[in-house]
């Protein structure tokens, strides 16, 4: 079921939501590498350490800059255009309709509501963009990747990283352009590196959460969603 809404929220509230864990069953991180290993884009090698890297992010306990840019270097010079056009094609065939029904719920209700609906995940740019086209959500909070002159990937994102305190970082100051109050706003994350939001927001929901979370989450009386069940 679709988590209550926030009593009192409307056009200055907002409802940010996570992507892997939360709106999805899985790491759609974990599911574009292995898809870039059979298009033979990246190596076994690659592929076995972007497994590593998503596990620990779970929990986190990976140093999730250090590991973005190691995944960046890789993708140094590549046209921008190519990787959104290869985001758009493998979003079609594995994540489009892996939407969780209490998420679409969640969804519907707080656009009822009249609250702003904002994806903000740690995913790249390019899949936030068709993720928010395909699903109706009205803006989105990612990592973003600068490109040179001639719209080829630098390596490098754009600070601060779209993960833990660099998520409330990018949603405090979203919130201040939008005239959005975060203590009108819900946050629906799953992993304890979500806490920061979680803690800044007046109605924090932790959806299918890390074991760390869901402790956190009963001592601070969030309430707890398991919406992959």
């Amino acid at each position: 079921m679709a988590a209550e809404l926030p009593a009192g929220a409307g056009a200055r509230g907002a409802a940010f939501f996570d992507l892997d864990g939360t709106l999805i069953p899985f790491n759609s991180g974990v599911r574009f590498a292995r898809s870039e290993y059979r298009d033979k884009r990246i190596s076994r090698l690659q592929l076995a350490q972007s497994a590593v890297w998503m596990a620990l992010y779970r929990f986190s306990l990976v140093d999730m800059t250090r590991a973005y840019e190691k995944a960046l270097d890789h993708y140094r010079g590549v046209p921008a255009r190519e990787l959104d056009d290869r985001t758009r094609a493998w979003f079609a065939d594995e994540i489009a309709e892996a939407l969780l029904a209490p998420a679409r719920e969640a969804i519907a209700a707080h656009r009822a509501a009249g609250d702003a609906l904002v994806l903000l995940s740690s995913t790249s740019s390019y899949l936030a963009t068709v993720v928010s086209e395909v699903w109706g959500l009205d803006h989105w909070l990612a990592n973003i990747f600068p490109t040179d002159a001639e719209g080829r990937l630098t390596g490098h994102f754009e600070a601060p990283l779209c993960y833990g305190p660099g998520k409330l970082e990018r949603a405090r100051a979203w919130a201040t352009a939008h005239g959005v109050d975060l203590a009108r706003s819900a946050y629906y994350g799953d992993s304890l590196s979500d806490a920061p939001m979680l803690a800044a927001v007046g109605s924090p929901y932790a959806v299918n959460p890390d074991p760390r979370l869901r402790r956190l989450a009963r001592r601070r009386g969030w309430p707890i969603l398991d919406w992959a069940r």
